[in-house]
């Protein structure tokens, strides 16, 4: 859940929502996200309001198993679960402006001139 209100925002924006999010998840999410900005910053000297978060995933990891004792001498499996989060952050481009298809069209119907083909094409069937 915590991971979904993350991801796709900037960088500062998500810094933002984990630290006011009564989740118990956002503290190691929060954790997460400053050590990648500060390797973003280190590594490739990038600026954290130019980031943002384009992939988070949380896989299952491995689970820790441990015994509960009960009634009997018997004993209960505890299963531990932990998970893998995976943050990836990617630098926001500018908006390139793309050429619009119907001005371009219109471009182009100006440079030549429409030329009508009436050829009609027939086959005969043997």
């Amino acid at each position: 859940m915590v991971a979904d209100l993350v991801r796709g925002k900037k960088a500062e924006e998500a810094r933002t929502i984990l630290t006011f999010t009564v989740k118990r998840a956002s503290e190691p999410m929060l954790k997460l996200l400053n050590s990648a900005l500060s390797n973003a910053k280190s590594t490739k000297n990038v600026e954290a309001e130019s980031l943002f978060i384009s992939k988070v995933t949380v896989d299952e990891g491995p689970a820790g198993k441990r015994v509960l004792p009960k009634s009997r001498g018997r004993g209960e499996i505890v299963r531990k679960k932990t998970s893998h989060v995976t943050l990836v952050l990617d630098v926001k481009r500018e908006k390139e402006e793309k050429p619009d298809k119907k001005a371009a069209a219109k471009k182009t119907a100006e440079k030549k001139p429409a030329e009508k083909k009436d050829k009609k094409v027939t086959t005969k069937k043997k």
